[in-house]
């Protein structure tokens, strides 16, 4: 049932980016994709459920169960953001991330098919998870209009004022914006995730806590540059992007 769940919500995101890049070429409106992104959620929440049943505990004991987790709250972010940006080119590139993550919990050996109870021995730990993964949702969407902002910011620059593309993004002061907040929302997030953390037991032995602490300190100085310095918005998006890659590669080697 859990995998049949899973195959669902990926068919239903790849189904939510074919009609974002198909309503672009036929310049329609976009409300399709957030209906179908709606569905998706359900469908994420339902997988979700039966795992922490499961588990009785955090469902994140696997990989598996972590990206589904983390497609879980980049799918929340996308939806709770106001429409300006939800109803732009912010599904074309958010349901394929979300589509890819969903197929990669659908490989060998990435979600345990038999998942044994783990039960709740340390609430700390298990708000320590849960909070990092979910500020990762938010921080993955900082990185996506950051990705809308590159690519918006070359078509000025290229002058192509004439393609399809240029007349569906909202202005880049707009994709800045919700790029800042998003950021500001994920490591605000993260810092109640680490400071849960340090009531862990073990927490000397956590390699994961240290990856946490300085993926957050990492975009903290990032927010207090841009904030003080006056950081170029064009550094800054390169700055997200990179960020999220460097932070998602060392979680992963741990």
């Amino acid at each position: 049932m859990e995998i049949e769940i899973i195959i669902i919500a990926t068919l239903l995101s790849l189904s939510g980016a074919i009609f974002s890049f198909w309503q672009i070429k036929k310049d329609r409106p976009h409300q399709r994709v957030f209906w179908l992104m709606l569905a998706v959620f359900v469908f994420q929440i339902w997988f979700l459920s039966i795992r922490g049943q499961s588990r009785e505990a955090c469902p994140l004991a696997d990989w598996g169960e972590r990206l589904m987790f983390l497609s879980w709250s980049l799918t929340f972010f996308y939806l709770a953001v106001g429409s300006t940006y939800r109803v732009s080119l912010l599904g074309l590139f958010t349901a394929p991330v979300i589509t890819v993550m969903q197929g990669g919990a659908l490989l060998p050996n990435v979600l345990n098919r038999n998942p044994k109870v783990i039960g709740v021995t340390d609430y700390w730990r298990e708000a320590h998870a849960a909070l990092s993964v979910l500020s990762y949702g938010a921080l993955t969407l900082a990185a996506v209009a950051g990705v809308m902002f590159l690519v918006l910011n070359s078509l000025l620059k290229k002058q192509s004022f004439t393609t399809g593309l240029f007349g569906k993004f909202p202005p880049l002061t707009t994709i800045t914006t919700s790029m800042v907040r998003l950021t500001w929302v994920g490591v605000t997030i993260l810092t109640f995730g680490v400071g849960a953390s340090f009531k862990m037991e073990g927490i000397e032995s956590s390699v994961h806590l240290w990856v946490a602490l300085m993926s957050w300190l990492s975009y903290l100085v990032l927010l207090i540059a841009k904030a003080t310095r006056g950081m170029t918005n064009l550094r800054f998006s390169w700055s997200v992007i990179l960020l999220l890659g460097l932070s998602i590669a060392a979680f992963v080697s741990v």
